[in-house]
């Protein structure tokens, strides 16, 4: 497994991405979502740091619409989302057996 998924706030922006109506989402609603999911304000600096580690990994590539930052996972990272999400299925269903 890669760094970036060992990142909670990389793994939930990449998760918000593949569930996006569109596959895409701007910046400030990545942000507005996961500060929503986390109840807590998240300084802009470090968010949009993660953001750039993202892109700079390749898991996400970033556009320009207008004057928003419009954010979308690349093959790659909708396949490490994939990955993660069916590990940790496993993961949980392998508890419920065993309670």
């Amino acid at each position: 497994m890669t760094k970036w998924l060992r990142s909670g706030r990389r793994r939930d922006i990449c998760f918000l991405l593949a569930a996006a109506d569109e596959g895409e989402l701007r910046g400030q609603q990545l942000k507005s979502h996961l500060e929503s999911h986390y109840d807590d304000h998240l300084e802009p600096k470090a968010f949009y740091g993660s953001l750039s580690a993202l892109v700079d990994a390749g898991f996400v590539e970033k556009r320009t619409e207008g004057i928003y930052d419009v954010y979308a996972l690349t093959e790659g990272g909708e396949r490490r989302v994939r990955e993660h999400y069916n590990w940790v299925r496993e993961c949980l269903e392998g508890h419920e057996g065993g309670e």
